[in-house]
C-alpha cells in the first residue's frame, strides 16, 4: 500500500479492513436493497417503509452510540469493537430472513445500525490512519475496495440464492457469510503500530477535541459530507426499486446495473486514493462531489438503457470516492489522535443523512408516482455539499 516495505501489522490491518468492509458494507449495505422489491410484494409495504430501516436504526444508534464508539476506539482501540460489530450485523441479516412483521424489521435494523457503527467504517478508518502516514490515501483506497468487490458480487450472489432457495434463506446464508469472512481476520489485528513501524502515525501531534469543535472547518466537513452522503444513499438505496418496478428491468438486468455501479466504485476508490496522495484532498473531494451531481442529473434527465449504463459508471466512480475521502479529509484537517471521536461525530451525522436520503426519495415517489422530484432534491443536496467543501482550507487547522 506504500512504496516502502509493508510491515506484518500493516498487512493484517489492510486484510482485516478489506474483509470487514467487504462484509459489513459491501454485502450488507449494498446487498439488502436487492430484497426491497420482494418485501414490497410479499408484505405489502410501501417504498418509504422498506427504505426506512436505516432511518429507524441510525436515528437512535447514531446520537446515542456514535461519540461513545469513537471514544472507545480512541481509548481502547478498535479491535474489540470490530469483532462485536461483525457479529451483530451477521446475526441481524440472518434475522431479516426470518422476519414476518414490521416491528421485527425495525428491531433488526437497529441491530444492523449498531453493528455498522461498531464494526464498519469507523474502526477501519482509525486503523488505517494510525498505521499509515505516507500513502494513507492509497491504503484507504485499497482497503475500501472491499466495499466495491462485495457490492459488485452480492447482487449476483443474492439473485442466485433467491432462485435456489428463496429470499428468506438467501438472507440467512448472507448473514453467515458476513461472520465467516470478516470475523477471523479482525481477531488478529493489532490495535496500534509500534513507533518504528514504517509509515505509522505514532508520533503525530496531539490535538484536543475542543480545538476541533471550535473550528468552523469541522462543521463545514459535517454539512458537506452529510449532503453528499444523503444524495448518494438516496440514489443507491432506491436504485433497485427504480430499475425493477419503474423501468421494468428483469432481476438479471437490475443485478447487472447494480454490479456495474459497485464495479466502477473500485476504479473510483483507487483513482481518488491515488489523487489524494498527490493533490490537496479538498480538491479531490470537490471532484468526487461534482461527479456524483453529474451522474444523478444524467439519471434524472434520461432513463434510456445507454444513459443508465453511463450513469452506473459515473455514479460508481463518485460512490467509490465519496465515503473514502471523508476520513482522509478529517485526518488532514485535525490529525489522527482524536480521529475516533471526530469520525464518531461525523459518521453519526452522515448516518442520519444516509438514512433520511433513501426514505425521502422513496416517500416522494409514493406521493408523486415517479422519481423525478426525488432525483431533483438529491441533485440539490449534492450541490450543497460541493459548496460547503469549497469553503474548507487545504491544510490542518487545529
Amino acid at each position: 500500500m506504500q512504496n516502502s516495505q509493508l510491515s506484518n501489522g500493516q498487512l493484517k490491518v489492510g486484510a482485516a479492513g478489506f474483509l470487514s468492509l467487504f462484509s459489513i458494507v459491501g454485502i450488507m449495505f449494498y446487498g439488502l436493497p436487492f430484497f426491497y422489491d420482494f418485501w414490497v410484494q410479499e408484505f405489502g409495504w410501501s417504498r418509504a417503509m422498506v427504505t426506512s430501516g436505516n432511518l429507524a436504526g441510525k436515528v437512535i444508534v447514531g446520537p446515542l452510540f456514535g461519540f461513545l464508539a469513537g471514544w472507545v476506539v480512541d481509548r481502547f482501540g478498535p479491535r474489540r469493537l470490530m469483532l462485536s460489530g461483525i457479529l451483530m450485523v451477521g446475526v441481524a441479516v440472518m434475522g431479516l430472513g426470518l422476519m414476518g412483521s414490521s416491528w421485527q424489521f425495525y428491531c433488526l435494523y437497529f441491530l444492523i445500525a449498531l453493528g455498522y457503527m461498531c464494526g464498519g467504517p469507523l474502526p477501519n478508518q482509525v486503523l488505517i490512519s494510525r498505521w499509515f502516514n505516507a500513502g494513507r490515501g492509497k491504503a484507504m483506497g485499497i482497503v475500501y475496495l472491499g466495499i466495491g468487490v462485495g457490492g459488485m458480487l452480492v447482487p449476483h450472489i443474492a439473485r442466485w440464492l433467491n432462485v435456489q432457495v428463496g429470499w428468506h434463506q438467501a438472507l440467512i446464508v448472507l448473514g453467515l457469510v458476513i461472520i465467516v469472512v470478516a470475523w477471523p481476520m479482525a481477531w488478529f489485528v493489532k490495535e496500534n503500530p509500534e513507533s518504528n513501524d514504517p509509515g505509522s502515525s505514532g508520533n503525530a501531534p496531539k490535538v484536543s477535541l475542543s480545538e476541533v469543535l471550535r473550528s468552523s472547518s469541522f462543521y463545514l466537513l459535517v454539512v458537506g459530507s452529510m449532503c453528499s452522503i444523503g444524495a448518494v444513499a438516496g440514489v443507491s438505496q432506491n436504485l433497485k426499486l427504480f430499475l425493477s418496478l419503474d423501468l421494468q428491468y428483469s432481476q438479471g438486468q437490475a443485478a447487472n446495473i447494480l454490479s456495474l455501479v459497485l464495479g466502477s466504485s473500485i476504479i473510483g476508490r483507487l483513482l481518488m486514493g491515488w489523487l489524494a496522495d498527490r493533490f490537496a484532498k479538498k480538491y479531490v473531494m470537490l471532484l468526487i462531489y461534482a461527479i456524483v451531481s453529474l451522474a444523478i442529473l444524467l439519471l434524472y434527465s434520461n432513463s434510456s438503457p445507454k444513459a443508465i449504463y453511463v450513469f452506473a459508471v459515473l455514479f460508481g466512480i463518485g460512490l467509490g470516492g465519496d465515503y473514502m475521502i471523508i476520513p482522509l479529509m478529517a485526518a488532514e484537517l485535525f490529525g489522527v489522535r482524536v480521529m475516533g471521536r471526530v469520525m464518531g461525530l461525523v459518521l453519526t451525522m452522515d448516518g442520519l443523512a444516509e438514512a433520511f436520503g433513501p426514505i425521502m426519495a422513496g416517500a416522494l415517489h409514493d406521493k408523486t408516482g415517479s422519481y423525478a422530484t426525488s432525483f431533483t432534491v438529491l441533485i440539490i443536496l449534492s450541490v450543497l455539499g460541493f459548496v460547503a467543501i469549497a469553503f474548507l482550507p487545504k491544510e490542518q487547522v487545529a
